[in-house]
């Protein structure tokens, strides 16, 4: 729409001038199956989700700020790829369907934190297992997902979730 980055869910025809042309174009994704008209089924990215998307850190009271000490950048990018909202445009706009940005931003923003370092290999081996046995395809670098993210999640959390995935992958070939 007129207002991008934005979800489609926050866009209103009022933002469109008058006599203005709006294109519907077909649902192509199989991960989200059409429930009836233009509302679809984003179950699949909560199972995605279920598969790695927390931390099993005691959830008591707020630690200390200073406890753990984490590098200004590190935490920048974490925030980055935690403002993904998980509404599926980079799924539904990429050619191949691939949900890899989503992914990503998942696996990026616990992998960044030292809260998230417990989990982190099994983390990211599950999640993509998940991500591929619900049928999401593989990402070939066409950018869409990156285009339309109404988050604006930045596509190098995709290199990013590679790079946990082929760790997670090399420690476990080694046992550990």
């Amino acid at each position: 729409g007129p207002d991008h980055p934005g979800a489609v869910c926050e866009l209103y025809m009022r933002k469109f001038r008058d006599g203005a042309t709006i294109t519907v174009e077909p649902f192509r994704l199989g991960a989200f199956p059409i429930v009836k008209d233009l509302v679809i089924d984003r179950s699949a990215l909560d199972r995605v989700v279920q598969a790695g998307g927390f931390i099993s850190a005691r959830a008591g009271s707020a630690p200390e700020a200073n406890a753990i000490p984490i590098p200004k950048h590190d935490a920048d990018l974490a925030m980055e790829a935690a403002a993904c909202i998980g509404c599926g445009a980079c799924a539904a706009a990429c050619p191949n369907g691939s949900a890899m940005l989503f992914t990503a931003a998942k696996v990026s923003h616990l992998a960044l934190l030292p809260q998230g370092h417990p989990e982190r290999d099994s983390r990211v081996l599950n999640i993509v297992q998940v991500m591929d046995a619900e049928g999401f395809g593989n990402c070939t670098n066409t950018y869409e997902c990156e285009a339309v993210c109404p988050a604006e999640i930045s596509a190098s959390f995709i290199a990013k979730l590679n790079r946990e995935y082929a760790r997670a992958r090399f420690r476990r070939s080694m046992g550990q």
